[in-house]
Formats: C-alpha cells, structure tokens, sequence
C-alpha cells in the first residue's frame, strides 16, 4: 500500500483542459533553475510576484493568469520549474486509472511535487528579486503550490510580503500557525470545510487579518490553472474573477496602482 499524501480527491480526479492561448512571456534561468516563465517588464520593478504552478507545471492557462497580473500591475511574474529536473505530471495520464497509476501519483506529492521541499526555492527566488531591487515581493498558488506559498510565507525571516492561495491541494490549518504575511485564500467547493474555517479563525487573530482577503468560489478545484475550461462561460467568469480578487489583494497589501 503506497502512502497517501494528498487526499483530496478532486485533486487527484479532474484531469487538464485544453487551451489555445499563446502566453506572452519567455523563459530563462533564474535564481538556481535552468527553466522559468517571466512575463511583464523586461526589469524587475518595486513589485514581483512568483507563481507556483499546479502538478501539470507550465500550462497555458496558468500562463494567462499570470500574464494578466503582470500587465494590471505592470510588474514582474515569475513561474520557475519547480519540478526540474523531474517532469510536471503528464496530462494524458490523467486521472489515474489503476491501483499503481493512483500509488505513481501519490509518490508524485511525495516526491517532485512535495510541498516542503519546493518551500526553499521559493524563497531564493524572493531573495534574488530583492538583492535585484524589488522592494515588495509576492507569491501565488494552485493546487499543492497553494501549499508551497503558504509553508513560505510560516518560514522564519519570510523574504515574502504576502501570500495567497487558491484551490490548494493538502489543505491543513496548522500551515497557518505560523504565518506571518497577508493571506490570500480562494477556495473552490472541493476543498475541506473542516480546514477551512480553522484557517480563518486562526487568520483572524493574527496582525494582518485586516489585510488578509478571502473567498469560496462556487467551483471545481483547478478553475483557476491548468484545469479552467476557459470555453465554458461559468468557468471563464470565475475564473476572471479570481484573477480580479487576487490582483485587488496584491494592490492592497502592497499598495501598488492597478491598471
């Protein structure tokens, strides 16, 4: 029996959809990996923000969302292959059909997908944007990467302004104990309640509760990433809408001008 680390099943279930658009930015090497998405100004600017993509890495609706935020905010978007020098989870192999492909994907989380490895990575590159100028650095989410910017955002001496994270995978409220940025948490229907509501209550005590932002999308897990269906009119207005809700976050905390 393989050991389960992510058991929300809906994570584990609705499998990518396919999308036509061409994202806008490029790849380059950056703060220690050899593959990352930037889009925005060529210079990193006073704003940045670092995506954490889903399990399917690099997919073009990931992309769009972040080349939205880049060009509201007129700032830097990072997406690094948190994955390298494994591979994302290939899309045609899922959902998984068998015992064994479920045990693959299982040790997929437990291994390049592991959340608290990628937690370290994530903060070099809010490190090199910083030594690089950046004065109020962010990040964002999906899926087990909602868990990734959460984790960074409790480490100690957090390079990270705030934080946010949408349908996140491995959802627990003891991730927020230590949290000591702004949150924001966009939750579809397939996250726990249970996990949710101990999240707010705890939030709620902490210093920047004012600043934090929340919301429970009437959605699937993953409309917002590699899983929106952006064809399907609901799906695009949420999925407009979480892009909107996250970008307000992002002025408000940092005090940027939206555009």
């Amino acid at each position: 029996m393989s050991t389960v680390y992510n058991t929300n099943t809906a994570c584990c279930s609705i499998p990518p959809a396919k999308s036509d658009y061409t994202p806008k930015g490029i790849f380059k090497s950056y703060a220690g990996f050899n593959k990352v998405y930037v889009t925005g100004p060529e210079k990193v600017g006073k704003i940045a923000l670092v995506c954490v993509y889903d399990i399917f890495g690099f997919k073009p609706q990931t992309q769009q969302g972040a080349d939205i935020l880049a060009a509201k905010l007129n700032a830097q978007v990072l997406m690094p292959d948190f994955f390298e020098p494994a591979e994302a989870w290939p899309a045609d192999k899922f959902p998984p059909q068998t015992d064994e492909e479920k045990g693959k994907l299982q040790a997929f989380f437990g291994g390049p997908a592991k959340p608290q490895d990628a937690v370290p990575k994530l903060i070099n590159v809010a490190k090199a944007l910083k030594s690089e100028g950046a004065e109020w650095v962010g990040t964002f989410g999906f899926c087990w990467g909602g868990k990734v910017t959460i984790l960074a955002g409790s480490a100690g001496s957090t390079p990270f302004d705030a934080v946010s994270a949408i349908h996140p995978a491995m959802l627990n409220h003891n991730d927020v104990v230590e949290l000591k940025v702004p949150l924001g948490l966009y939750l579809s229907n397939d996250e726990p309640v249970d996990e949710s509501k101990q999240i707010l209550e705890i939030i709620s005590k902490k210093p920047f509760a004012d600043k934090s932002d929340y919301k429970l999308y009437d959605s699937f897990h993953g409309f917002a990433a590699a899983r929106a269906n952006l064809d399907d009119p609901e799906n695009k207005k949420q999925y407009e809408d979480l892009y909107a809700r996250l970008l307000t976050f992002i002025c408000k905390v940092s005090g940027a001008q939206c555009i």
